[in-house]
């Protein structure tokens, strides 16, 4: 059975985009590289459930995503199971996350070691060998307002100490950590993809300093990374996403704060990032900010309603 082309309506949307070979499910293009026929989609959408304790598969690409109990984490699971990824999905509250039986959930504290060696021991006890790490593991919107003000847009001087934490050890240092972990499955194999979530605020004051040093902290950690990475071909790059429609966002926007004409599904991230690990370019981008709606431009990739989000910039954002 062949993959659908354009002119056929996927997933309740029509996809109009002429003379190219789409995902039957999620109407996202598939690059050359990445093209399957339907039966082989098929097998992989359907299944149903995680991989059992100690099962080994390997006919498809293997994911984890840090952080995916709500918000881009979740969006990136989701986005990416669609695609053919197995995916296992860890956070400290995953166990209640509205997530399909066919993503892995393991309940993780990355801000602990312990926590992360048990995901990475479970992947090998499952023979799981990773093809793609999304580190999106964050704990920097928690606690936004305390006593009844609102603590996240102080200076420096007067933020909590907490916050520090919760940016740099529950954000930076997870990601450092996770990243350790899966580098030398990846060396061995000469293959693989690290990306870890960044933002503008790297380069462009965005509510407070210690929100601009976490993403700046990001940002070089990614850059160096692949720089160490490049002779054994695994890729690393910083992503950033545009105005996503997580829980937060939509919450806001039904109050009347925000403007969310130019947003991004959660499943956006996860398609954007799906179309990178599959692009013959990769190495090139290895070490650079890529911001996901640009890439998407660029790679043909759809959001869940057949639109392509317009790219912020640093002017825009």
């Amino acid at each position: 059975m062949p993959a659908y082309r354009a002119g056929f309506r996927v997933a309740g949307h029509f996809v109009w985009t002429p003379g190219v070979v789409l995902n039957p499910f999620t109407g996202s293009r598939l690059l050359p590289a990445r093209r399957q026929n339907a039966r082989t989609l098929i097998s992989q959408r359907t299944q149903t459930r995680g991989p059992p304790r100690g099962t080994t598969i390997s006919s498809m690409p293997i994911a984890l995503v840090t952080g995916a109990s709500r918000g881009v984490g979740r969006g990136v699971a989701l986005g990416l199971a669609a695609e053919g990824f197995t995916v296992y999905a860890t956070g400290r509250s995953i166990d209640s996350a509205d997530l399909p039986p066919s993503i892995t959930r393991l309940r993780c504290d990355h801000s602990n070691d312990f926590d992360t060696d048990r995901v990475f021991g479970r992947l090998a006890e499952d023979g799981s060998e990773l093809d793609l790490l999304v580190n999106s593991a964050w704990g920097g919107y928690e606690r936004m307002v305390e006593d009844g003000k609102f603590t996240w847009g102080l200076p420096f001087w007067q933020q909590p100490a907490h916050r520090w934490s919760s940016m740099m050890d529950a954000g930076v240092r997870s990601a450092f950590a996770a990243s350790a972990r899966a580098a030398p499955g990846m060396i061995a194999r000469r293959k693989g993809l690290i990306v870890n979530i960044s933002f503008w605020a790297a380069q462009k004051y965005l509510g407070n300093s210690i929100y601009g040093i976490a993403k700046a902290a990001t940002d070089k950690m990614s850059s160096d990374m692949a720089h160490e990475l490049r002779p054994s071909g695994v890729a690393v790059v910083s992503l950033y996403p545009g105005l996503v429609r997580t829980e937060a966002v939509m919450e806001a926007a039904r109050g009347g704060w925000l403007d969310i004409s130019n947003s991004e599904s959660p499943e956006f991230i996860g398609r954007v990032i799906a179309a990178l690990s599959g692009d013959p370019q990769l190495m090139g981008r290895s070490g650079q900010i890529v911001v996901a709606a640009r890439l998407a431009q660029e790679l043909n990739v759809l959001d869940t309603d057949g639109r392509q989000p317009i790219p912020l910039t640093l002017a825009s954002v």
